[in-house]
């Protein structure tokens, strides 16, 4: 019951605090013009308001402050830096736009904050493959590498309107779930405040009058977040996995299965750029997003809502499996998606400018199509205009 009040009020306080100051950032960006200009890879047309993750920085800051008493081994004093490092370089690269090497190291300093915490050390993977445990430098270099990769890959996914946020939300109350049947109290109100600043960002985000972009001072502190939800789920010990319902040894693929949509757009991005003779970090329209847009003609509303959706069943499709899987046979599936959905994307031959041109052969060949529908009604009137007067005649 305590639990639960306190989630109600996190929740209601995290989602009016950034619903009711979203309107504020947005007045001061286009007081001082801090607008998004459009290029050639935007998905929109128009100057738009960014800098929305800014509220998600004091959100969270305000709701550590409230939740800090339950955190075991005192995590949020070592989450707050790492935030605060973060924000400021997404903030940073809003407004002037830093290097890849710079947001690299930002994001490495604000990673070494988390595992000096015990709290996320893992000790064992349990049977995954095999391994059980793993010596403290492995673990290091494992848990660095892996929370880079989240946060930069859904840094990478943040492309149209309402993705973002979708993907958030359901990773958020997935973790927010799990957290709460290992009785992980701190971890599962983190996961509600940054569900809550989510939520109430995406009104504004797929808003035609009062749009905002969360910017890479959005992105890099939510994907931040899901990382440390991500180390934290897997440093999780044995007993507190009995309340879920997978098997203990599963718990990585579960983990992927959550990140599902940014690991996979990122791998598939990152593939076509190097085939591509490309820098992995050189920006197109090559994301799953753009590709279900610009080829399969869907709005950003739909594209969002589809790709939430295929990321909520993968990850119960998942569960249900790890309930009584082995691991071997869950990696062999989890492959075989990986592989088909890759060959889905990859036989269209995605590039840019085929993608392009694609478009505007299809637009030429509708527009053609019109015409010759057009000329054929046309026809079929001035024949019943014709058979009218005879008739009369």
């Amino acid at each position: 019951m305590f639990f639960l009040e306190t989630s109600i009020s996190i929740f209601i306080g995290s989602f009016l605090l950034t619903y009711l100051t979203i309107p504020k950032i947005i007045k001061v960006v286009e007081h001082k013009r801090l607008m998004d200009d459009p290029n050639a890879r935007s998905s929109h047309v128009s100057r738009t308001p960014t800098l929305g993750g800014v509220a998600f920085f004091y959100t969270l800051i305000f709701a550590l402050f409230f939740i800090r008493g339950r955190d075991a081994f005192d995590e949020a004093m070592y989450i707050i830096p790492g935030l605060t490092i973060l924000f400021i370089v997404g903030l940073k690269d809003d407004l002037v736009v830093i290097s890849p090497g710079a947001k690299l190291l930002s994001q490495v300093f604000a990673i070494a904050f988390i595992l000096a915490n015990p709290s996320f050390t893992i000790f064992s993977f349990n049977g995954f493959l095999n391994i059980m445990e793993i010596p403290f430098y492995l673990y290091v270099i494992i848990a660095g590498f892996m929370m880079i990769t989240i946060i930069n890959s859904y840094n990478l996914i943040d492309g149209i309107d309402g993705l973002a946020s979708v993907v958030g939300i359901v990773i958020m109350v997935l973790y927010t779930t799990i957290f709460y049947l290992t009785k992980e109290y701190f971890f599962a109100l983190l996961s509600i405040t940054m569900n809550a600043s989510l939520m109430a960002f995406l009104g504004f985000n797929l808003s035609s009058d009062k749009k905002i972009f969360m910017g890479d001072t959005g992105s890099l502190i939510v994907g931040f977040v899901i990382s440390i939800l991500t180390l934290k789920f897997l440093a999780l010990r044995p007993h507190a996995y009995t309340e879920l319902p997978f098997l203990l040894e599963n718990a990585p693929l579960i983990a992927i299965s959550i990140l599902i949509v940014p690991l996979f757009d990122t791998a598939r991005v990152f593939a076509i750029r190097i085939a591509n003779k490309k820098g992995p970090f050189s920006p197109d329209r090559n994301h799953t997003h753009h590709v279900l847009i610009d080829y399969w003609g869907l709005t950003h509303k739909q594209a969002s809502f589809i790709i939430g959706c295929f990321n909520l069943l993968f990850v119960m499709l998942f569960i249900i499996l790890g309930s009584t899987a082995k691991n071997l046979g869950m990696v062999i599936m989890l492959v075989s998606v990986v592989i088909f959905l890759g060959y889905i994307f990859f036989r269209y031959n995605y590039n840019f400018a085929t993608l392009k041109q694609k478009i505007l052969l299809r637009r030429k060949v509708d527009k053609i199509k019109g015409k010759v529908g057009d000329k054929e009604e046309r026809r079929k009137v001035a024949r019943t205009k014709k058979d009218a007067v005879e008739d009369n005649s």
